[in-house]
């Protein structure tokens, strides 16, 4: 044992007799708790064992792509060295590599998460095969490899990346724990806080105190972040600067809880010349998810309109027989950045009594709408005309669906009922959307016909894809004729 472990050893020890002595006291149940027996350091460094983590993912992936493409050497062409294969291999495996570093198939992430590793690598392993097929294309040598053996090779090797990380999770979940990481959660009087798998631990219980003018209660904070990647404080404001200052100097990832960061959603905090700003919000998709998604309603929305323009001159005219009206209906709805918008529709109301306001909402046997209007708003094509909104940009095929200003649930107003209302309003509003496909749509005669489609709304903010869009618009068609279109 050396001189540190025994230090530590007697710490604690006079922390015991201390506690037993003067039993610490929990100012909000004014009851006296029995003091922790704890043994320094609370946690054994991860730090090295993280890395030879990442060295034996790293091996194994280079024994799974070298192993693929000789398997494949044996069984097409009969020998395991044959020279493309392995001028593909040796390519590939250093832009493999690199790709890998750079989508974090090697990360603290990817060690705890086995469906993220395995994603990340299949892409990078994509993105290095393409690299390398393109570089011999234009060097033009793409006819020395055969394509029915790199494509075998390719999926074999996908296949070996995704099993070694099978394969090895329970081993790496018994080296690093679930998080991979050690953390710890002082409390020093704050709010509480309880962080899955972390170490928490109790100032007052244990006798730590951010003193910056007391040299030996700063080594005793040091000995208990000893090992530690991760330590999160909960205190009072008049002793986080003093945390803060302690973190700075002890070469440590330090975090100090403050209730305001949780109240306003804050994404981070950012530094002035003279000033500091926490970050609330920065918009739920960047410039090539935008992108994307541009890309793809105008190329739906555009074949949308030439496809179905027989139909949508047949329901105009079918509308103006009926009262010799308007074909289409526009009214004000709220969009992206809560910005108004006019919504088209085909006018399903008598002219007369179009609501434009949205005060009263639809019901069942409405005397208000026609009889073409029934069948429109039964099988949804009065919602047709809103594919000229998408080309035009103040819509998405998928999106929150767009609501006029007076809607109501019960008889509150829809951001009277909850005020993450607003939320919703950070994409552009949209034909069809989460809500609708899993059947919240309709009229909102209660508090709890919002709450629902509300919380789908935020759920599709919070995970876009391009592919959830698409399946979205396909589970759509299972829906445009339902009972709550009325």
């Amino acid at each position: 044992m050396n001189a540190l472990d025994k230090r530590m050893m007697l710490e604690v020890a006079r922390d015991e007799r201390l506690a037993e002595r003067h039993p610490a006291c929990d100012p909000a149940t004014e009851t006296q708790r029995a003091p922790q027996r704890i043994t320094l350091p609370l946690a054994p460094s991860l730090e090295r064992r993280r890395l030879r983590s990442h060295i034996l993912m790293l091996v194994l992936d280079t024994v799974v792509i070298l192993g693929g493409f000789i398997a494949i050497s044996l069984l097409y062409f009969g020998t395991w060295d044959e020279a493309a294969t392995f001028r593909l291999a040796n390519m590939l495996l250093p832009i493999y590599w690199t790709a890998a570093a750079g989508m974090q198939v090697y990360s603290t992430r990817s060690l705890t998460q086995p469906s993220f590793a395995q994603r990340r690598a299949v892409m990078a392993l994509l993105l290095a095969m393409g690299i390398v097929l393109f570089v011999a294309f234009l060097a033009k040598a793409s006819d020395q490899f055969s394509r029915l053996s790199t494509a075998a090779s390719l999926l074999l090797i996908m296949g070996g990346l995704v099993l070694v990380r099978w394969i090895t999770r329970p081993m790496l979940l018994r080296k690093l724990g679930a998080n991979a990481e050690n953390v710890l959660v002082i409390d020093d009087g704050g709010a509480p806080v309880r962080v899955p798998y972390a170490y928490h631990i109790d100032a007052r219980m244990h006798r730590l105190t951010p003193d910056l003018a007391d040299p030996h209660m700063l080594d005793r904070v040091g000995m208990f972040m000893a090992n530690m990647d991760r330590v999160l404080v909960t205190c009072p404001p008049d002793r986080a600067l003093a945390w803060s200052l302690i973190f700075k100097g002890a070469n440590i990832q330090g975090e100090i809880v403050d209730p305001q960061v949780l109240a306003l959603g804050a994404l981070g905090a950012r530094r002035g010349r003279d000033f500091g700003a926490l970050v609330v919000s920065t918009g739920p998709l960047g410039l090539r998810a935008r992108l994307l998604k541009r890309a793809f309603d105008v190329a739906f929305s555009s074949a949308a309109i030439v496809v179905l323009s027989p139909l949508l001159l047949a329901v105009a005219l079918a509308i103006w027989l009926e009262d010799h009206g308007p074909a289409l209906f526009i009214q004000p709805r709220t969009g992206r950045n809560n910005r108004f918008f006019p919504i088209y529709k085909f006018r399903s109301m008598r002219q007369a009594r179009a609501d434009t306001k949205g005060d009263r909402s639809a019901s069942r046997d409405d005397d208000r709408v026609t009889r073409v209007g029934r069948f429109i708003r039964r099988t949804s094509i009065d919602e047709l005309p809103q594919l000229f909104n998408v080309l035009r940009g103040q819509m998405s095929v998928v999106g929150p669906r767009p609501h006029a200003i007076g809607s109501q649930a019960g008889d509150k107003l829809f951001w009277e009922v909850d005020e993450r209302y607003w939320l919703r309003h950070s994409l552009k509003p949209g034909l069809t959307g989460l809500a609708q496909v899993r059947g919240l749509r309709g009229a909102t005669d209660h508090e709890d016909d919002l709450a629902g489609r509300l919380n789908a709304d935020l759920e599709y903010i919070a995970g876009w894809s391009l592919w959830r869009d698409m399946r979205i618009v396909v589970a759509t068609l299972g829906v445009l004729i339902h009972d709550r279109a009325f």
